[in-house]
C-alpha cells in the first residue's frame, strides 16, 4: 500500500475510535491530578471476638475461599486493614478474647506474668495469612479494655477506667506503665511470629459500658496514658508502631474527644471512630490521618442483595457509606466491624453457615474500592459527574488511576473520563462494575481514544474504571 494511503487509512481509523468514543459519551468527567486530597492507607475488617477461631473451624478449602473473599485483589475485596483484637479476659469462655498476661503479678511495680499461647484467638493464623500470602501492610491492635486487675473495677467487662489516669485513682496504685509494657509484649509477641504491627490502640468505645470487655475514658485520660505509651514503644525500638485513639462509638463522639488529645498530638499518630451513633460528617480537625474502624448493620437479618430499597445491609448502601467517609469526611481507612463469621445476621462481610461460605454484596461494594485503591494512594480531584451518579478518584503509586461511579439512578448513565494534570495520557482503560447480578465483573463496552475512556455506568451500580 502506498504511504499515502496507508497513513489515511491510520487517519481514518483513528477518527473512527474518537467518534465512537464521542457517540458513547455522555458527561465528561475530568480527573485533576493537581488537585490532591488525603493519602490512604486502605480499606479491611477484624476478626476479633474468637471469629478467627469460627474461619479456623472451616474445611481447608472453605479457610482458603474465605480469606482470598477477603484479601485477594484476584478473586476478592484485596483488603489491606486487618484490626486484631488484644485481648483482656481471664479466659475464652463465649467468645471473649483471652489476655497475654491473666494473673495480677501483685502490684504495678512487679513485672508481669505472660501467658502468650501463640495463637492469640487464631488472629495470629489470620495475620500470617493477610501478611504473608496476601501482602497486607497495616495490622491495627486494638485492646477493648486493660486487664481487670489493672481497673478501677477490677474486672475488664463493665466498663470502668484504667488506674492512674486522671480521676481514676486505685488502691493497687498506677497501672499505666504496666498497660504500656503490656501493649509493647504484645507487639513483640507479634515480631517474633514474623508478623509486623503497625497501629496499635488501647481504647474501643470510651463512653460505652458493656457486658464483655469494655474501658471508659475522656480525651484528657486517653492523653494521660499516650504520655506513657508513646516512650515505652520508643524505648522497646517500636516507634515505627502508630498510636492510634480513641475508637469512640460514633463520629461526634470523637470529635469531642480531640481537644483532650492535644497535649499529646506529637505522639499521636492515627485518629480512629466508629460509625454506630453517628456517620462520619465531614473531616476532623486533625492533622493526622482518621480511620473509620468500625462499622455494620448488626442487626438486620442476613441480605446478600445489592439495591433493593436502600435498606441498611444492602451493598449499595455500603458503597455510599464508604463514600461519605472517604470522599466528603477524608478517611485515610474504612473498615467494616467483622470479616468472616457465623450466625444470621448482616454484621459480617461473609456468612458461614456449616462449611459453606457465601459473600455478601457489602463485600463486593469494599472490592469496588479497596482492589483498586492501594495503600499510599492520594485521593484527586474529579468533576462533571451527571446528575444522579457520585465520583471519586485516587492515584495509585505506579501511576494508574481508580474513578469510582456510584448511580443511584435507574437508568444507565454515559460518562468519557479524561485526565489532566499528569504527565502522559492515558493508555488503557478497564471497568468492573457491582449490581443486583454482578460481583465486580469485567464492564462491557469500555473504550479509549486520544487519552479519553468512555463507558455506560448501568442504573442502581457502582463501577470502578481504571485508567493506566
Amino acid at each position: 500500500m502506498h504511504r499515502h494511503a496507508i497513513a489515511l487509512a491510520s487517519w481514518a481509523a483513528t477518527a473512527s475510535a474518537s467518534a465512537l468514543v464521542s457517540r458513547q459519551a455522555g458527561a465528561t468527567v475530568t480527573v485533576d491530578l493537581t488537585k490532591t486530597y488525603q493519602t490512604m492507607d486502605g480499606f479491611g475488617t477484624s476478626e476479633a471476638f474468637q471469629r478467627a477461631v469460627q474461619m479456623s473451624k472451616l474445611s481447608e478449602s472453605q479457610q482458603r475461599y474465605a480469606l482470598d473473599l477477603l484479601f485477594s485483589t484476584e478473586k476478592g475485596a484485596g483488603l489491606t486493614i486487618l484490626r486484631n483484637g488484644i485481648g483482656s479476659s481471664p479466659d475464652m469462655s463465649s467468645d471473649h478474647m483471652v489476655s497475654i498476661a491473666t494473673k495480677n503479678p501483685g502490684g504495678p511495680t512487679k513485672p508481669l506474668i505472660y501467658n502468650w499461647d501463640g495463637s492469640d484467638n487464631k488472629q495470629l493464623w489470620v495475620a500470617q495469612e493477610a501478611v504473608h500470602t496476601y501482602g497486607v501492610k497495616n495490622i491495627y491492635a486494638d485492646a477493648w479494655s486493660a486487664p481487670g486487675y489493672m481497673k478501677t473495677t477490677g474486672n475488664d467487662a463493665n466498663g470502668g477506667s484504667l488506674c492512674g489516669v486522671s480521676g481514676a485513682t486505685c488502691s493497687s496504685g498506677d497501672w499505666r506503665q504496666s498497660y504500656a509494657d503490656y501493649l509493647v509484649r504484645y507487639i513483640q509477641f507479634y515480631q517474633e511470629a514474623n508478623v509486623s504491627i503497625t497501629h496499635v490502640g488501647f481504647l474501643n468505645e470510651p463512653e460505652l459500658t458493656t457486658s464483655y470487655a469494655s474501658m471508659r475514658s475522656s480525651g484528657t485520660q486517653a492523653a494521660d496514658f499516650i504520655k506513657v505509651l508513646g516512650p515505652t514503644l520508643d524505648k522497646a525500638n517500636l516507634s515505627h508502631v502508630h498510636i492510634a485513639c480513641c475508637d469512640a462509638e460514633g463520629w461526634g463522639d470523637q470529635v469531642g474527644m480531640l481537644s483532650g488529645l492535644k497535649p499529646v498530638d506529637d505522639i499521636l499518630g492515627l485518629i480512629t471512630s466508629h460509625s454506630y451513633t453517628s456517620q462520619p460528617s465531614g473531616p476532623m480537625n486533625t492533622r493526622h490521618r482518621v480511620w473509620q474502624t468500625e462499622a455494620a448493620d448488626l442487626n438486620g437479618a442476613w441480605t446478600a442483595t445489592w439495591s433493593g430499597g436502600g435498606g441498611a445491609g444492602e451493598g449499595m448502601t455500603w458503597a455510599n457509606n464508604i463514600y461519605q467517609a472517604v470522599v466528603n469526611s477524608n478517611c485515610s481507612g474504612y473498615l467494616y466491624w467483622i470479616g468472616v463469621q457465623t450466625g444470621a445476621t448482616n454484621s459480617k462481610l461473609v456468612r458461614i453457615d456449616g462449611d459453606k461460605v457465601t459473600p455478601s454484596k457489602r463485600l463486593w461494594a469494599f472490592a469496588n474500592w479497596s482492589r483498586f485503591v492501594r495503600p499510599r494512594s492520594v485521593r484527586v480531584g474529579v468533576s462533571g459527574a451527571p446528575s444522579g451518579v457520585k465520583t471519586s478518584a485516587f492515584r495509585n503509586e505506579d501511576g494508574s488511576v481508580a474513578v469510582q461511579f456510584i448511580n443511584g439512578g435507574s437508568g444507565a448513565a454515559k460518562v468519557s473520563v479524561k485526565v489532566s494534570g499528569g504527565t502522559a495520557a492515558s493508555a488503557a482503560a478497564k471497568g468492573w462494575v457491582t449490581d443486583n447480578t454482578h460481583d465486580l465483573s469485567e464492564l462491557d463496552g469500555v473504550a479509549i481514544a486520544d487519552g479519553v475512556a468512555s463507558a455506560s455506568i448501568p442504573g442502581k451500580a457502582m463501577v470502578t474504571i481504571v485508567l493506566t
